[in-house]
């Protein structure tokens, strides 16, 4: 029997058994109520839990949120310091491996990266056979799911080598797949890696390049996109990682299980929150309707977009430190209006007792959608523009189910409510 301390007492009403379930890391195993039951030929209990609100899907070492108090970490380490002292590139590495590089491993990892940024050409005729205005997003699913047949050795997810090089050509390659969704979509020539560039500044050199001999990217564009790509590289099991971990579970390759992170991320209620927040500052219009606007919020006429969130029930860490970034590309790009209705939107909010009663506090799409604006990428680009830095959230996440005794194809089980037992009635008789 289960410490009394560390375990559930629950009494099934039906038989008048009571059954000791241990409860381990704050946790108890769904399928310890399956031993209650009302006689030997039933199924027994199962737990019903739509979206997994409070389901724990697997152990991990990798992401800690504390949603209350607004506490995000890698590894051990808060996003407001990896930010403030990393690369992206370097908390890629502490997801994959567990550790920050030293010198010589960073040097190793970036050069490994930069030298797997092109695509076969083949794929290049590949996305040529997408309509001119196919959304970026649908290309970037398909390509990424077709790196599969360009890399058969993937399907040996037990050859460490594979899962290597898997890790690396999927981290190299996303924003090559990216900036080539960007330039179809305008018509333009696909520009090539330029390896002479930082990883951000070589995505920006995909994306602008045009007649110049060599692309310049602004440092401070460079840095601001680091930031922020270090800000979305991983946020626990969210929708596409807890997709990428399902279908990996099959044993699939890499490539085809981020393709259905990638599918996942596509739906507007995942990735899409940081467009529909501009949607709504350009509906606000000025600072002045602001106001009126929060009242149409409280009157359930409106809906205030980019505050709140399922996990974060304070402000949202990555808010905060973007919000320093959005200021930075202005800088470069120009002032925006929306950026002073933004700010004055969250001043308004953040002052009324209806909103923080409610823990409705900024998240990171509220301020994420205004450097891309400022940017100049359509809003169909934004969506993928957060799959690139996911992309290594999504392989230390995969590579950890792969290593992981515990894991098992998902199959999750349903309570089923149809009709049963009926009579098959001819077609002519219905």
């Amino acid at each position: 029997m289960a410490d009394s301390k560390e375990s559930l007492s629950v009494t099934d009403n039906r038989t008048g058994e009571t059954y000791e379930v241990p409860i381990e890391q704050g946790t108890v195993k769904a399928m310890a109520f399956r031993d209650m039951k009302v006689d030997e030929d039933d199924f027994g209990l199962m737990t019903y839990d739509p979206a997994f609100t409070n389901t724990a899907n697997c152990r991990s070492t990798i992401t800690y949120i504390d949603g209350e108090n607004g506490v995000l970490e890698h590894r051990g380490y808060t996003i407001e310091d990896l930010c403030e002292h990393a690369t992206y590139l370097e908390v890629a590495y502490l997801l994959i491996y567990g550790e920050l590089p030293k010198q010589d491993e960073l040097d190793e990892w970036v050069h490994e990266i930069t030298i797997h940024t092109f695509v076969h050409e083949n794929l290049k005729e590949f996305l040529g056979g997408f309509r001119y205005d196919a959304h970026p997003m649908g290309m970037l699913q398909s390509s990424v799911g077709a790196l599969s047949t360009f890399y058969p050795g993937a399907k040996n997810i037990d050859d460490d080598r594979e899962r290597f090089l898997a890790t690396i050509r999927l981290i190299a390659k996303m924003p090559t797949l990216a900036a080539f969704a960007y330039r179809h979509n305008l018509g333009l020539p696909y520009n090539y890696p330029d390896n002479d560039l930082s990883y951000p500044g070589n995505f920006l050199s995909m994306m602008f390049k045009m007649t110049e001999a060599k692309y310049e990217p602004d440092p401070r564009l460079e840095k601001a996109l680091d930031v922020l790509w270090i800000l979305h590289a991983d946020h626990e099991q969210n929708c596409s990682t807890a997709a990428v971990r399902a279908v990996g579970s099959s044993e699939v390759d890499p490539y085809s299980a981020v393709a259905a992170g990638v599918a996942a991320l596509y739906g507007p209620l995942h990735g899409g929150a940081n467009e529909a927040v501009l949607k709504m500052l350009d509906r606000i219009e000025t600072v002045e309707n602001i106001p009126d606007f929060l009242q149409g919020v409280k009157d359930r006429k409106e809906r205030l977009m980019g505050f709140g969130h399922r996990v974060y029930k304070n402000y949202d860490p990555r808010a905060r430190v973007i919000k320093k970034n959005v200021e930075e590309v202005l800088e470069v790009t120009g002032k925006s209006p929306k950026l002073e209705i933004a700010t004055e939107l969250e001043k308004h909010a953040l002052d009324d007792d209806y909103f923080t009663e409610r823990k409705l506090y900024p998240n990171v799409d509220f301020y994420s959608g205004l450097i891309y604006e400022a940017l100049s990428l359509p809003t169909d680009m934004f969506t993928v523009m957060f799959a690139i830095p996911r992309t290594s959230g999504w392989m230390s996440q995969w590579l950890e189910m792969v290593k992981d005794e515990e894991t098992k194809i998902a199959r999750p089980r349903q309570i089923y409510t149809g009709e049963r037992a009926r009579d098959f009635v001819p077609i002519a008789d219905r």
